[in-house]
């Protein structure tokens, strides 16, 4: 097991129309791809009795290229972005890691799924995610005003951001819709349709 990271994570996502067109924005722009295109499997855990949703913490596995177990505290008031610490570690397995969190407990309570892909530019971090409840990309870099910054330069309105996690999205598009499914998997969503209503947000990419 080896330690990735302990940080503070800052980041904001967008609703997004046309993905493909913010891409060819993003290498228009000189970003470099870091990761091309791949799907993310991940596990989100708690307690039988819920402690850690109650909390807004978060105990997360993910397996895209590599297995990744991480922690977030709940994300920090009064803040333009979310602001949240992080703990996140590589590991050897994801099927061994899922099966020591059951061991001490932990049970899963949501798979989801998602296709991203992501760029870096100097000190941010871009990704272009396709989730069965739409496409969206995320700006992760230092703080609030670098990522303001970058999405103005992305053509996305950052009046139009959002700070919610996507597990918040998808709880909220189940209420609206009337949905019970258990997990934001594509299986789930096959023949369904979420519109930015549906989600409280609206397309926050625009022409220059």
């Amino acid at each position: 097991m080896e330690n990735r990271m302990t940080e503070n994570e800052i980041e904001v996502k967008f609703l997004v129309k046309d993905l493909s067109r913010l891409e060819l924005r993003i290498q228009a722009l000189g970003g470099k791809l870091v990761q091309p295109r791949v799907k993310e499997t991940n596990l989100r855990f708690d307690f039988p009795s819920g402690d850690l949703t109650r909390d807004h913490r978060v105990l997360r596995l993910r397996q895209d290229q590599t297995a990744r177990l991480t922690y977030k505290d709940p994300a920090q008031v009064n803040h333009p972005v979310s602001v949240r610490r992080e703990i996140e570690v590589e590991v050897s397995s994801f099927d061994d890691t899922r099966a020591l969190l059951e061991a001490l407990g932990y049970q899963v309570f949501m798979l989801y799924e998602k296709y991203r892909t992501t760029y870096s530019f100097a000190d941010t971090l871009v990704t272009l995610d396709e989730l069965p409840i739409g496409h969206f990309s995320e700006i992760e870099g230092p703080n609030a005003e670098r990522l303001q910054e970058m999405a103005e330069t992305l053509w996305l309105d950052w009046a139009l951001r959002s700070n919610e996690s996507y597990a918040a999205l998808f709880n909220r598009v189940k209420s609206t819709c009337g949905w019970t499914m258990d997990n934001l998997s594509f299986d789930d969503f096959l023949g369904k349709t979420v519109t930015p209503a549906d989600l409280g947000l609206k397309f926050a990419d625009r022409s220059a």
